[in-house]
């Protein structure tokens, strides 16, 4: 695959408040036994890509004991593989502000892969793709930039990175940047981008010169209306998951449990998703335990009663506590006689017999990694 691969891991902390204080946005844990950079990894893999880098800023640790060798994506390779591209790596002295900026960390490694041509990918938004197809429409377009998108609802309340709008033969006829889908069935960008390498790495040494920051503002749309860049759009048509807030990521967890659709398009068996293997043994029910509509991951143990939540690995629930539609990270300990609703309690969270923790569907209660209640 003539085709190297780039995610950004740190871009949207700040959307997703106490779960990204000891984490990178691209570690979130997700679905009961995965990390949001485990379906882009997956898909890079799955279409053949071998060299990937991923952009990091801070709060990486979590990120790199997932990742460990990479040998789940078949990415522990002596030629290529995955690469953390840090700041301090390349001697910048201050924190990038957007991803122009974060690629100049990814200089050195894209001018030293083979590749001819660059996916780059946020994190936040998961799918089942191949960009392998995405890439032969590319270069069958001859444009200089294929924005890979989907047809979304109108929504005048979230902003979008990037819509384009298409004329009826596909030719890209407007370029919109940080605003609201007015209407049903606009075009609005993945975060995902392919191009020539030689021509993303001018970009970013322009962008260095310039003091220009953005992606999407500073080189699609300025170079689209004023440079003369073409631009390509290649639509995917199955499920995505967008998570651009707590909010968000809260529903779209889930939403696992409740759209089959949902979970076909994502977990499509001729294209799986990997993640870090831990051998757990079975869950265990006790007989006065419930489960209505629930992802129980491995070793749990459940003495209590479960409606439409998502528990991870490790979780114990005791005798009498109810719970529902939450979700509960690794290694979580609950107590007896809890009740527990519309929460995200985080990894290594420890609850105490008889505490009550309810929230809203659009501001869930949350527990923060390691805490006590």
């Amino acid at each position: 695959m003539n085709l190297a691969g780039i995610i950004f891991s740190n871009l949207y902390d700040e959307r997703f408040g106490v779960l990204t204080h000891k984490r990178t946005v691209a570690s979130l844990p997700f679905g009961g036994r995965y990390r949001f950079v485990d379906f882009v990894l997956s898909n890079m893999s799955n279409s053949g890509i071998t060299s990937v880098g991923i952009i990091t800023k801070h709060n990486y640790n979590s990120l790199m004991d997932h990742l460990g060798s990479s040998a789940e994506w078949d990415l522990n390779r002596k030629n290529g593989g995955v690469h953390l591209l840090a700041p301090f790596s390349t001697g910048m002295s201050y924190v990038y502000q957007g991803k122009l900026e974060a690629l100049y960390s990814a200089f050195a490694f894209l001018e030293k892969t083979p590749e001819d041509y660059v996916v780059l990918s946020d994190s936040t938004i998961l799918c089942n793709i191949d960009y392998g197809e995405a890439l032969e429409e590319h270069i069958a377009s001859g444009k200089d930039v294929t924005v890979i998108a989907k047809r979304a609802a109108k929504n005048p309340n979230v902003n979008y990175e990037l819509i384009v709008d298409m004329a009826k033969d596909g030719t890209v006829t407007d370029v919109t940047v940080d605003y609201p889908a007015m209407r049903d069935g606009a075009m609005v960008s993945m975060g995902m981008y392919i191009m020539e390498k030689k021509l993303l790495l001018s970009a970013v040494k322009e962008s260095v010169c310039k003091g220009r920051h953005l992606l999407e503002r500073d080189f699609i749309q300025e170079g689209f209306y004023h440079n003369g860049l073409t631009l390509n759009v290649h639509e995917f048509t199955k499920h995505v998951i967008r998570n651009d807030s707590v909010a968000s990521y809260f529903a779209n967890n889930l939403a696992l449990i409740r759209d089959e659709a949902l979970r076909r398009d994502l977990f499509d068996r001729s294209r799986p998703i990997y993640t870090k293997v831990r051998d757990e043994v079975p869950s265990y029910y006790s007989e006065h335990s419930s489960t209505k509509d629930c992802l129980v991951a491995d070793g749990c143990r459940i003495h209590g009663d479960l409606e439409g939540s998502v528990l991870f690995r490790d979780v114990y629930v005791g005798s009498g506590t109810v719970i529902k539609n939450s979700i509960i990270m690794q290694g979580t300990v609950i107590g007896k006689g809890c009740h527990i609703e519309n929460a995200i309690l985080d990894k290594n969270v420890t609850v105490s017999d008889g505490v009550r923790l309810i929230g809203a569907p659009s501001a869930p209660c949350i527990v923060e990694k390691g805490e006590s209640v």
